[in-house]
């Protein structure tokens, strides 16, 4: 049994000095529930408040996302593998048509970010099917368990910070939906990224990557804030290359998007 989040947080304020408060990671569930007590007080030291409290408390050990941590089998394939496995030529073609569609909002995001309709498309395509499946995970339980989870503690624990800040900010709910690895919305952005790049594309007053415009628009802001350069090419040995890696670190993974959306735009 635990105490509500409230008589918590002073408890282990008292109980936990400074030094202390780097929650232990572990490669099993079993000191899960014992565990969120400790990153608990470390995420209040960092701004989290009640609510992204509340959300992390009410979190639990998510076995399926773990499974998908150890199971990342196609990005060690070849680059024609992948592509056929991730259906490359259907994105291409589904990918030609919603521009065609919808030529304003990519020309108006290529205006104010220089990232062409091409990448966004492609990225959009890959990560969700265009939005046809953006995940069945609760997303603060899968980020809080990779945060728990010894393999990449570090990188996933600044993540866990966000996402319980954005419960607090109202962004997302402590029941909101994604993917295995707690990744958000049409184009499957990870917590601390939606914290830092997310962007309201359609004026609504609010960032909602479950929406398609501040979804297009938070992936272009993020690229741009990377580096991107506008007008210039974004294959292999050109500047723009390099950019798709700060989205996702496999080779395979940069060199389909590159080549996808050079079709799409073609």
């Amino acid at each position: 049994m635990f105490r509500t989040p409230a008589l918590l947080a002073p408890l282990l304020a008292l109980l936990l000095p400074a030094t202390a408060l780097a929650a232990p990671c572990s490669d099993t569930g079993g000191q899960y529930e014992a565990w969120k007590p400790v990153i608990a007080a470390e995420a209040q030291a960092q701004g989290v408040g009640p609510r992204g409290i509340d959300a992390l408390m009410a979190s639990s050990y998510s076995k399926s996302t773990i499974a998908a941590d150890r199971n990342q089998k196609s990005f060690r394939y070849s680059l024609e593998k992948f592509l056929q496995v991730r259906g490359a030529d259907a994105i291409i073609s589904q990918g030609r048509k919603r521009k065609a569609k919808n030529p304003d909002l990519y020309a108006a995001l290529e205006a104010q970010y220089g990232v062409p309709a091409g990448i966004l498309l492609a990225i959009h395509g890959m990560e969700t099917g265009f939005g046809g499946f953006m995940g069945d995970t609760n997303v603060v339980s899968a980020i809080a368990t990779l945060s728990y989870d010894c393999r990449r503690s570090d990188f996933f624990t600044p993540h866990l910070i966000a996402a319980l800040k954005l419960v607090d900010a109202g962004t997302i709910t402590p029941q909101t939906q994604g993917a295995k690895h707690g990744e958000l919305g049409h184009t499957q952005f990870l917590p601390g990224n939606a914290l830092d790049y997310g962007v309201d594309g359609n004026g609504d007053g609010r960032l909602d990557l479950a929406d398609l415009t501040d979804a297009l628009a938070s992936t272009a802001n993020f690229l741009r804030q990377k580096g991107w350069r506008p007008g210039k090419g974004y294959q292999e040995g050109e500047p723009n290359f390099a950019v798709i890696e700060q989205w996702n670190a496999a080779t395979v993974y940069q060199q389909a998007i590159a080549l996808m959306a050079a079709r799409i735009d073609g």
